[in-house]
């Protein structure tokens, strides 16, 4: 009821001029309380927030306050109910949104400011939204409320806010490309090489190692096996990382890393991959080295003498070995040089 909100009355108003100043008297005392907006969440939290907005009231009667009056005048009970965005914690402060709903960008934006109040009351700092492909006409109402992109992939698009009025901390887009180039040799010191019919090699007549790009959540082990399988049909077992080689502006501005791999053929018989091979075959090694490209290159010289070296027995690379995280159950390979370190051990 009103009166349990009004300083306790000790006299009985019985006029109607004393029940008209009690009515003008509540109104005011109403008039000017704020009212508090309750936002649920989906885990059916209540959260809490002040609106300056004064609270509509109804106008009073002038007779004397009756019991069904009192009843209809509970405007600090008012609430207004907002939902928020379903979010989870990231390891940093900050909360991740994966949309999966549809919904018109007016109610999106409404949904999305009463939940960066929310999260700004937590604490929190970044905020991730992925954006499945099926929602990407909200993707102008988040840059509009402050969202940036942060990358791309073929199935959604993540866009980013940061919170606090400190610096900002959040991450760039991936910078690396990880590619692989295979050295596979035979027995009779012949090597796998291909001539490419797209990219930069096409049309140069240029003998190369067959070469490619890791998938994503591949290791440099098995990408180096299937590249070598895709362009010739050969299979093969990996054995060393020889070297690698880092890069920068080599791909949409993004940087590269290419490892040399050693492979163990393990078949002879090449079946070319006709959408990206124009041709493959076996060819010694010195006649590969020979090709003029190569002579003028001092990358590709360096790794020559490098193929040479572990060949005659003269040079170490580094194995893959299987370990294991704290942080997670998924194995993970260390590259060591794994001669040497036995040596050490032993």
């Amino acid at each position: 009821m009103i009166l349990k909100s009004l300083p306790k009355l000790s006299l009985v108003f019985s006029s109607i001029n004393n029940s008209r100043y009690l009515a003008n008297a509540t109104q005011r005392f109403i008039s000017s309380r704020r009212t508090t907006t309750i936002i649920t969440t989906p885990t059916s939290r209540v959260v809490k927030i002040r609106v300056k907005t004064p609270v509509p009231i109804r106008s009073m009667s002038t007779s004397p306050i009756l019991p069904q009056t009192a009843s209809e005048i509970t405007a600090e009970d008012q609430v207004q109910q907002v939902k928020l965005l379903t979010s989870t914690d990231d390891h940093y402060g900050g909360v991740i949104v994966e949309l999966d709903q549809p919904m018109d960008s007016t109610t999106f934006v409404s949904i999305l400011r009463a939940s960066i109040i929310h999260w700004k009351q937590l604490g929190k700092k970044g905020v991730w939204i992925k954006l499945p492909i099926h929602l990407v006409s909200l993707a102008e109402a988040l840059v509009k409320e402050g969202f940036w992109y942060h990358h791309a992939e073929p199935k959604y698009l993540m866009l980013v806010y940061w919170i606090p009025e400190s610096p900002n901390t959040i991450p760039p887009n991936a910078t690396h490309r990880v590619g692989i180039g295979s050295f596979v040799m035979n027995e009779k010191h012949e090597v796998l090489v291909v001539r490419e019919n797209s990219g930069l090699f096409q049309g140069t007549g240029v003998w190369k190692f067959p070469t490619g790009v890791v998938d994503q959540g591949e290791d440099i082990y098995v990408a180096a096996v299937r590249e070598v399988k895709e362009e010739t049909g050969v299979d093969s077992e990996f054995l060393e990382v020889l070297a690698f080689r880092q890069s920068h502006n080599s791909f949409f501005e993004k940087s590269d890393l290419f490892f040399l791999c050693m492979l163990r053929p393990l078949s002879s018989d090449i079946q070319m991959q006709n959408s990206e091979i124009e041709d493959a075959q076996w060819m010694p090694f010195v006649e590969y080295a020979a090709q003029p490209f190569i002579q003028k290159s001092d990358i590709l010289k360096y790794m020559n003498d490098i193929c040479l070296a572990k060949i005659d027995g003269r040079y170490s690379g580094y194995a893959p070995i299987s370990t294991s995280s704290n942080f997670s159950e998924q194995q993970y390979y260390l590259y060591v040089n794994a001669g040497d370190l036995k040596r050490s051990n032993s």
